[in-house]
C-alpha cells in the first residue's frame, strides 16, 4: 500500500510545459489545416460502395449470429451453457405460468410466451447473458388491456335455475387476441424504432424512473394476486386509487385457499432463501417453484397444447396503440438496461438498436404463435449469469425444457391451484421491493433523482400504469428543463503558476484578472436559458441588468480595489511575438498591473462605482473604463447554438461595445463553430478571430493588446516631452 501511494504522489507531481503561440480561431484553422470538404458519401459513392465484404457486415449486423455462432467454441462454453440453461428452463416453466395470471390469460399462455420469442432472440440478440420471456411489470401492463377489452361483464350467459354465470372459454379465447394484438403492434413499434435508429429514446427514462415505476408496478401485481391468495372475486375495477378497492373484499377470504397460499410462501421463501445464501456451493439453484407446481397436479391426459399459428385481429390496433407504445418503451428499457449491465461486467459491445429489433421480431413473431409481450427477467438472467452462461445457446437449451414440458407434461397444469402461482408471483417479487432501499442512497447522493424516483413510484401507484408512466416521464422531462433554465453562472480566476481558469466562489486561490472578467454557465446556451444568460452577464459584469428602460447603469469595481483587497496579483506570463513567424524572436514579458488604471485609481483603496447615463458615447465609455475593459465568454460547455443564442451573442457583442467593453469567445467546439458560421454570426463587427481556442489565449491576446497600447502611450509622452 505504501509503495502504491508512493507511486500515487510521484504521477501527481508530473509537470508539463507547453511553448506555442496565441490560437484564435482563424489561426488554429491555418495550424491545424482545417478540412472544408465534407465526409459524408453521395448515394452515388454508397452504391458504388455496395460490395460484397460491406453487404457481409451489414448482414453480420442485422443478424448476430451468424457472427459469433460460428466461432463459438464447444470447449469453452458447452457445459456452461448447458447448466445454465437447464437451470433457466426451468426457473422458465413456474414463471411462465404464474405471470400468465397477471396478462389475465391462461397458465399455458406464459408456456408460449417463453417459448417462440427465445428462440428468435437467439436469432438476432446480441446479449448473451439476458433471459427473454415472461416479465412481471410487463404481463400485468397487458393484463390491464386485455381486462379493459374483454372484462368478465361482456360475456355474461344464462345459466340453469336463471342465474348468470360468464363463459370463461369464450372470454379468455377473447383476451388471447386482444393479447396477441396488442403484442404484434408492440413488435411492429420497436421494429421500427430499431430501424430507424432511435434507441436512444431510452436514454429519457432515467434509472431512477425505471426503478422507481418497477417498484410501484410491484405493489400493482401483489395487489392483483391477493384475489387468488384469498380466494375472493372482486369486480374489475379501474382508475386512481383502484389498489384500495380489493382490500374491502378481504373478509370474504376462503380459508382453504388462504392455507395453501401461506404454506406455499413459507416453503419458497425458505429455499429460496438457501439458494442464495449457499449460491456459490450449490451446483444448481433449488428448483423449489416447480417442485410447488407439481404437488398439486392432477393427473389426467389431453392433447397437444401446441397450436398453429394464427395471425392476430388488427381491429385491435386502435384501441391498443397507446397501450403497445407504452409496453414498447418500458419493455426495451428494462431489456437494454439489463444487457448493457451485463456487457459492461463481461467487456462485449450491446447494440441498443440491434436490440430493439431483436425484442420487436421476438414480439411480432411469438404474437402469431399465441404469445404475449416479453422482456428480460432478471432474476432468470442472474441465474444465467450466476450459474456459467456463456452465450445465447443457454436460451435455445432453456426453450427446449420448455418444449418437452408443452408436449408431454403441460396439460397437467390446466388444473393447478391459482393460488399457488400467486405464491411463485410474490416470490419473485422480491428484487423488486428491495429497490425500495434507493430511496436512502438516493438521498445521500442526487435529491433531484430521489424526486424522480418518488413521483415515479407515487404516480404508478395511485393512477396506474399507463397515466403513472406517462406523468414520471413528464415529471423527468420537467426537471431536465429546470435543470438547463437553472444553470450556474460564475465568474472565472487564474490558479497562480498555471493556465487553469476555476469558480472564484470554490476555489480560494482562484484569482481574477483585473480588467478582464470571464464568464461561464454550466448548461448549453438555448433559446429556454439565453435570456438568463444575458441577464446574469450583465449583472455579474456591470452590476445591474440592461434593458430597455434602463439609462444608467452601475459599473463594476475598480481593479485597484481588487489589488487593495487582496494584497496579491496574479502571477502567470505570456510571450509576445516579435515577428509574424511561429516561435521566433519571442520575449517573456511579466505579469503587471492594469495599465487602465488612473493614479487615481491605485492611490485609493475604496471600491469606485461610476453611473454614467446611455444618452451620450462618451460618458458611457468613460464609465466602464473605471474596470473592466474585456470580457470573455467560456463557451465551451455549449454543445450547439440555436437562432435565439446566435442571436444574444449578437447582442451581447452589440450593446457591451457601446459602453466599450471587448467581448472574446473561448472555448468553443468544432460543431458550435461550424453552427455560428452557418448563421452568419461572424462578421465585420464581429471578426472571427474573437474567437479563442482556449481561456488562457484569449487572456494572453487581451494583456498583449494591452501591453501594446501602453507602450505606444509611453512613447507618446516621450515625443511630446522631446519637444
Amino acid at each position: 500500500q505504501v509503495d502504491k501511494d508512493m507511486e500515487e504522489k510521484d504521477l501527481q507531481s508530473v509537470e508539463y510545459f507547453v511553448k506555442r503561440e496565441v490560437l484564435d480561431e482563424l489561426c488554429l484553422d491555418e495550424v491545424a489545416q482545417k478540412e472544408t470538404w465534407s465526409t459524408k458519401l453521395t448515394l452515388g459513392d454508397q452504391v458504388k460502395e455496395c460490395s460484397v465484404p460491406r453487404l457481409k457486415h451489414i448482414l453480420l449486423t442485422w443478424v448476430p449470429v451468424l457472427s459469433w455462432l460460428p466461432r463459438y467454441s464447444i470447449r469453452e462454453n458447452a457445459l456452461g451453457d448447458l447448466i445454465s440453461g437447464c437451470s433457466v428452463g426451468i426457473m422458465h416453466l413456474p414463471q411462465g405460468m404464474a405471470y400468465a395470471l397477471l396478462a389475465s390469460l391462461r397458465p399455458v399462455y406464459g408456456l408460449y410466451t417463453s417459448l417462440f420469442p427465445v428462440l428468435v432472440y437467439f436469432i438476432f440478440g446480441t446479449s448473451r447473458h439476458i433471459s427473454i420471456g415472461t416479465f412481471a411489470v410487463i404481463s400485468i401492463m397487458v393484463g390491464s388491456v386485455t381486462e379493459r377489452l374483454a372484462p368478465d361483464s361482456n360475456f355474461i350467459v344464462n345459466g340453469t335455475n336463471g342465474t348468470e354465470t360468464v363463459d370463461i372459454d369464450k372470454r379468455d379465447a377473447y383476451r388471447v387476441q386482444v393479447a396477441c394484438s396488442l403484442t404484434v403492434l408492440t413488435g411492429i413499434f420497436q421494429i421500427l424504432l430499431g430501424v430507424v435508429r432511435f434507441g436512444f429514446v431510452v436514454t429519457y427514462l432515467s434509472e431512477p424512473l425505471i426503478r422507481g415505476y418497477t417498484t410501484g408496478s410491484a405493489c400493482h401485481v401483489c395487489v392483483s394476486q391477493l384475489k387468488y391468495l384469498f380466494g375472493i372475486t372482486p369486480s374489475r375495477f379501474t382508475g386512481p386509487l383502484s389498489l384500495i378497492y380489493v382490500s374491502v373484499l378481504l373478509p370474504q377470504t376462503q380459508v382453504p385457499e388462504l392455507v395453501v397460499s401461506l404454506v406455499a410462501l413459507a416453503v419458497l421463501i425458505v429455499v429460496k432463501e438457501i439458494n442464495d445464501c449457499y449460491r456459490q456451493k450449490l451446483p444448481l439453484p433449488i428448483p423449489i417453484e416447480l417442485v410447488v407446481v407439481s404437488l398439486p397436479f392432477s393427473f389426467s391426459f389431453i392433447l397437444s397444447l401446441l397450436k398453429a399459428p394464427r395471425a392476430p385481429d388488427t381491429t385491435f390496433f386502435s384501441g391498443v396503440i397507446g397501450d403497445a407504445f407504452a409496453v414498447a418503451i418500458v419493455g426495451f428499457a428494462i431489456n437494454i438496461s439489463l444487457s448493457k449491465t451485463f456487457g459492461l461486467k463481461y467487456g462485449y459491445k450491446v447494440d441498443s438498436n440491434q436490440e430493439l429489433v431483436a425484442l420487436g421480431l421476438s414480439n411480432t413473431i411469438g404474437g402469431f404463435f399465441h404469445c404475449y409481450s416479453v422482456t428480460s427477467s432478471l432474476s432468470r438472467s442472474l441465474v444465467q449469469e450466476s450459474t456459467g452462461g456463456k452465450t445465447q445457446v443457454a436460451g435455445v437449451i432453456s426453450s427446449i425444457i420448455v418444449l418437452i414440458t408443452v408436449l408431454k407434461i403441460g396439460p397437467l397444469f390446466e388444473d393447478l391451484p391459482k393460488a399457488v402461482l400467486s405464491t411463485i408471483v410474490f416470490v419473485n417479487l422480491k428484487g423488486m421491493f428491495k429497490q425500495f432501499m434507493d430511496v436512502s442512497l438516493l438521498w445521500k447522493t442526487n435529491k433531484v433523482d430521489l424526486l424522480v424516483w418518488l413521483v415515479t413510484f407515487i404516480s404508478t401507484i395511485v393512477l396506474n400504469l399507463d397515466l403513472g408512466l406517462a406523468v414520471s416521464v413528464a415529471f423527468s422531462m420537467l426537471t431536465f428543463i429546470f435543470r438547463t433554465q437553472l444553470p450556474r453562472y460564475s465568474i472565472l480566476g487564474n490558479l497562480p503558476g498555471t493556465e487553469l481558469y476555476l469558480d472564484t466562489d470554490t476555489y480560494k486561490e482562484a484569482k481574477e484578472i483585473p480588467g478582464i472578467k470571464i464568464f461561464r454557465s454550466s448548461a448549453t446556451i438555448y433559446y429556454t436559458n439565453a435570456e438568463m444568460f444575458l441577464e446574469v452577464l450583465q449583472e455579474k459584469v456591470c452590476g445591474c441588468v440592461f434593458n430597455n428602460l434602463c439609462s444608467v447603469c452601475v459599473c463594476v469595481k475598480s481593479a485597484s480595489a481588487f489589488y487593495k483587497r487582496n494584497g496579491n496579483s496574479v502571477d502567470f506570463s505570456m510571450t509576445e511575438t516579435a515577428t509574424d513567424g511561429l516561435h521566433k524572436g519571442q520575449m517573456n514579458l511579466a505579469y503587471e498591473p492594469d495599465i487602465t488604471m488612473s493614479d487615481s485609481d491605485s492611490a485609493t483603496g475604496s471600491d469606485h462605482i461610476t453611473e454614467f447615463s446611455r444618452h451620450g458615447d462618451e460618458e458611457k465609455k468613460r464609465a466602464c473604463k473605471s474596470g473592466t475593459h474585456s470580457i470573455i465568454l467560456d463557451i465551451s460547455t455549449t454543445s450547439f447554438v440555436d437562432t435565439v443564442t446566435v442571436k444574444t451573442l449578437k447582442n451581447i457583442f452589440r450593446d457591451f461595445g457601446e459602453v466599450d467593453l471587448d467581448i472574446y469567445l473561448a472555448g468553443c467546439q468544432a460543431c458550435v463553430v461550424e453552427q455560428l458560421e452557418a448563421a452568419d454570426f461572424f462578421s465585420a463587427s464581429i471578426p472571427k478571430s474573437r474567437l479563442f481556442i482556449t481561456v488562457h489565449d484569449a487572456v494572453l491576446y487581451i494583456r498583449k493588446k494591452q501591453w501594446k497600447a501602453y507602450f505606444v502611450l509611453v512613447g507618446h509622452h516621450q515625443y511630446l516631452s522631446h519637444f
